[in-house]
């Protein structure tokens, strides 16, 4: 078959959802006569509330279509595939053969044009019949899906589908097919219903007697005992909130010390609710209120919790340390406070990489210093590995590294950190983000003591959603920018960075809405905000465009700022066609 371009599509007498579809998966880069070889994702949740109020449903459906070339796929949030029913068991084999089976994700960047994957675009109901599928090898087959939506959220659940050979195509599948996905949404309902049920006998169960601080999290849902609302207010719900969205449903209990708001730190017991989707908290109070105080010269300038009195026992023991983490999580912070109060000779092993070995110890020895801190050790030339070991082994004065992340480091580096038996590792602040409260009172002391500044929940939690790859410099960068727009009262999402406002956004969306909402950021951002010429960049109407941005929550200030006046648009082509 030729390499594809748009002839083939505008060559071809299709109907406009099929012909946006087909220009979505050229522009993923699939040809038609791609063979598919989806791989089945073993993370499925087969015993998920959408499986679970689907379950009588496709029983009832598969007793209506026994004998019958028709088939079933029920696909969740994610476009994966969670079940399959068959009127014939050789439709069951036509799919194996398709790569149609449980855990094989469907969308359009991977699959073409299908049923399940260009429902998720569309967000309604259609039908792809025979030809026009994209992909040569599902041409063999018709099909109509459905979408699926939560009646309490109106987010997309998952697509109900039927499918049979082309020659079986009939206009009846579309109400059969509706009737049944509005069954299985009012099923939805109703588990939704339960699942609130358990979540309140579960709240009620721990906080029985009242004394206990107990607090249930879930989508809409807050529900805290007496005890637990005088401890905490909004801000720190923000970051137990953040917490609970790294927990999966089926993983045990997750113990955190936290800093709250009021100063006070508390033990927090997380524990998902089986059924619910819903978290409950514990709050264990192990400390006297004390009022917030301007923190002293060990909290400001120490970028992590480690006790003076460790601190104390290592300068003691004159132990060669090694203090070891990510670009960004305080190195050279924690370094200075090691040696508080003693003379230092600093190295950079940038700087050292012109430098003999002669002249290394030259340099040590002229500095006559009660420590020697090298910076980056990573980065030391070969030759200088050998030399600094040595150093380790014969210098009377005190030797203290730094260096990226153990894991990551060469073979000759690896061996050089392994002389140095004590070691202080440094988290990233993305598995710190309970401390966030905290680290921001930290560095805007620091930078602007006079400010005055209460960051809202909704800004505390686009602040947890950000991965922060430049850990510290990077809040320390972020809390920069809000104090240049004020310097009291409360901070809101949008006094934030536009990158930061994005992932708060992102982070509540599902897969493909993600996808999405990425695509269409780069396309506004490649026209420079324009929705006209964006519109036109992705293949659909202004409406649908505006209509998309509306429900994905896209903002101007995310949108509008170019990359480059050439940047390519997103290969994610997952935008709704209309």
């Amino acid at each position: 078959m030729r390499v594809p371009d748009d002839t083939f599509i505008t060559e071809a007498e299709l109907r406009p959802e099929i012909g946006q579809s087909w220009r979505r998966s050229l522009l993923s880069g699939l040809r038609p006569d791609t063979t598919l070889r989806l791989e089945p994702q073993i993370d499925i949740d087969l015993r998920g509330r959408l499986r679970v109020a689907a379950g009588p449903v496709l029983d009832q459906i598969t007793q209506e279509l026994d004998g019958t070339g028709y088939g079933i796929l029920l696909a969740d949030s994610g476009a994966r595939i969670v079940a399959r029913r068959f009127g014939e068991a050789r439709l069951g084999s036509a799919f194996d053969r398709a790569g149609v089976v449980i855990g094989s994700r469907f969308q359009e960047e991977t699959t073409g044009t299908n049923s399940i994957a260009t429902v998720f675009e569309l967000r309604r109901g259609f039908a792809v019949l025979g030809e026009e599928h994209y992909v040569e090898s599902l041409k063999r087959f018709s099909c109509y899906g459905h979408p699926l939506f939560s009646r309490i959220t109106g987010r997309l659940e998952g697509v109900l589908d039927i499918t049979c050979p082309a020659e079986l195509a009939n206009p009846l599948l579309a109400p059969f097919l509706r009737r049944a996905a509005r069954e299985i949404e009012q099923r939805l309902l109703q588990g939704a219903r339960e699942a609130e049920q358990r979540l309140l006998a579960a709240y009620q169960s721990a906080s029985a007697g009242g004394r206990r601080a107990v607090a249930a999290l879930a989508d809409g849902v807050v529900m805290a005992s007496t005890a637990a609302m005088e401890l905490l207010d909004p801000s720190d719900h923000a970051v137990l909130r953040s917490l609970a969205a790294d927990l999966s449903a089926g993983s045990r209990p997750v113990h955190r010390n936290l800093e709250l708001t009021s100063g006070r730190r508390v033990a927090v017991t997380l524990e998902p609710v089986i059924g619910t989707g819903g978290v409950l908290v514990t709050v264990d109070d192990r400390t006297e209120p004390r009022p917030m105080v301007p923190r002293s010269r060990e909290r400001t300038v120490s970028p992590v919790s480690v006790r003076a009195a460790e601190f104390e026992r290592l300068r003691l023991a004159r132990r060669p340390v090694l203090i070891s983490g990510e670009p960004g999580t305080g190195r050279t912070a924690t370094a200075d406070l090691l040696a508080e109060g003693l003379s230092v000779c600093r190295l950079d092993a940038v700087e050292l990489s012109g430098t003999g070995a002669a002249e290394l110890a030259l340099r040590i020895s002229a500095a006559n210093a009660e420590t020697v801190v090298v910076e980056d050790v990573h980065l030391l030339p070969p030759p200088l590995v050998a030399q600094v070991a040595r150093l380790l082994r014969d210098q009377d004065a005190w030797t203290v590294l730094t260096s990226a992340p153990v894991a990551g480091l060469a073979p000759e580096h690896a061996a050089l950190a392994a002389r140095c038996l004590a070691r202080i590792e440094l988290p990233p602040l993305r598995a710190r983000r309970e401390e966030l409260p905290s680290l921001i009172g930290m560095f805007t002391e620091r930078l602007r003591p006079e400010a005055r500044l209460r960051f809202t929940p909704q800004a505390l939690e686009a602040l947890a959603a950000h991965p922060w790859p430049g850990n510290l410099h990077e809040l320390r960068e972020v809390l920069l920018h809000v104090l240049h727009r004020r310097s009291a009262g409360d901070v809101t999402r949008n006094d934030l960075p536009p990158v930061l406002r994005e992932a708060a956004r992102v982070r509540g969306l599902s897969l493909v809405e993600r996808a999405e909402y990425e695509t269409i950021v780069a396309a506004l951002r490649s026209c420079y905000g324009n929705k006209v010429h964006a519109a036109r960049m992705l293949g659909i109407g202004r409406a649908t465009l505006y209509r998309r941005i509306r429900a994905l929550g896209i903002d101007d200030g995310v949108s509008a700022p170019p990359v480059s006046p050439n940047a390519p648009l997103s290969q994610i082509a997952t935008v709704t066609g209309g």
